[in-house]
């Protein structure tokens, strides 16, 4: 199987599967003498990891990683210390339950990639979907702490912005809110009612969509480039990178298409520092696939959970018509757990564009 890496200075690599002994990836490129330790990472892996509250899958996974290789004891300061070469991190799977799959295994399971998956390489791994699992995606998480660490200037947050049909107030934004309920949602009133929305559709058996807002502030105006590197290019692909992401917008996105030329435009005066001051953000902070500046703002869409317990039409490996329901622990909104994926991403994003630069302008 190939494309398991991506960016092109900070590089990505993940491994493993969702029922598999451990998952993890190797970070190439980290710039050596940044302090890391598995403290650091940690932090990250907390907030994404499952079993959580009623609202993610029971499954209990610890998530705890390790690092086994890419730093060493810096002998002036006494702190642990990337050192440039490759950074290897391990999460160990310690609560698979295989048995649940058991039933599905010759189904497709509508929605879900096991269909493509064994068209393409004839053989799929049914115990949750293997590679293709939302499990792969703690191994990004760890890989963004890293990220982070390279443009410690640079402040990501990431916040759930609507589920189903039910958006927030933005009104209400207030940051200090995401963390302060189980939905990463910046609109404290708005998370109440996710509450009671959220266990209708979980005691029902179903799923819902979500959409996520990633904002990045204090990105300097320069990084990117004006055609086959464009900044805003590579933020939608580490997007729909995610699984279960099925759309992805900068900026306004599509709501641009409804504008006039005179609304969407981000109109400028010179600021009392002598640099460009805008008097809007439509663009989402990037222009020409440079970054402006601005805090740059992204959205992506995440489709509902295709695990439910509600009987669905498939076919079988042996071409047979079939009735399937997925047991087993799954998230009702999946959405909720790519939060910090989505934070991370736009980390390892900026954090390669950002070497990028330095790499060509010095």
């Amino acid at each position: 199987m190939s494309f398991n890496t991506f960016g092109h200075m900070f590089r990505v690599t993940t491994f493993g599967e969702s029922h598999g002994v451990a998952i993890g990836c190797v970070v190439d490129g980290c710039p050596p003498r940044l302090e890391l330790d598995a403290a650091d990472i940690q932090a990250d892996l907390d907030r994404r990891k499952p079993g959580q509250s009623r609202f993610t899958t029971q499954r209990r996974e610890a998530d705890e990683v390790k690092i086994l290789s890419g730093v060493f004891t810096d002998e002036t300061t006494g702190k642990q210390v990337t050192t440039g070469t490759p950074i290897a991190l391990m999460i160990e799977n310690t609560d698979q339950r295989s048995k649940d799959y058991g039933d599905i295994k010759d189904k497709f399971r509508p929605g879900h990639a096991d269909l493509t998956y064994d068209a393409k390489y004839g053989i799929r791994d049914y115990r949750g979907g293997g590679r293709s699992s939302a499990r792969e995606t703690a191994a990004r998480v760890a890989a963004g702490a890293i990220a982070r660490k390279v443009i410690p200037n640079v402040i990501i947050r990431a916040a759930l912005v609507q589920m189903g049909p039910h958006k927030i107030d933005r009104a209400r934004w207030d940051w200090n809110e995401v963390n302060n309920n189980p939905f990463f949602c910046p609109d404290a009133t708005q998370a109440k009612f996710f509450e009671s929305y959220l266990d209708e559709i979980r005691k029902s058996g179903s799923s819902i969509g979500a959409v996520i807002e990633v904002v990045a502030e204090n990105v300097p105006a320069g990084w990117g480039a004006p055609l086959y590197g464009k900044l805003d290019g590579d933020i939608a692909s580490a997007f729909m990178g995610i699984n279960a992401v099925k759309g992805v917008e900068i900026g306004d996105g599509f709501a641009t298409a409804a504008m006039t030329g005179e609304e969407n435009a981000d109109e400028m005066r010179m600021g009392p520092d002598g640099k460009p001051l805008f008097l809007a953000n439509h663009a989402g902070g990037i222009l020409g696939g440079i970054s402006t500046g601005q805090p740059i703002v992204a959205r992506f869409a995440v489709k509902p959970t295709s695990s439910i317990l509600t009987p669905r039409k498939t076919i079988d490996k042996a071409g047979h018509d079939a009735d399937i329901l997925t047991k087993g622990r799954h998230d009702p909104c999946v959405g909720i757990r790519a939060v910090p994926v989505g934070e991370a991403m736009m980390a390892c994003v900026l954090a390669d564009h950002f070497l990028r630069h330095r790499g060509q302008n010095g």
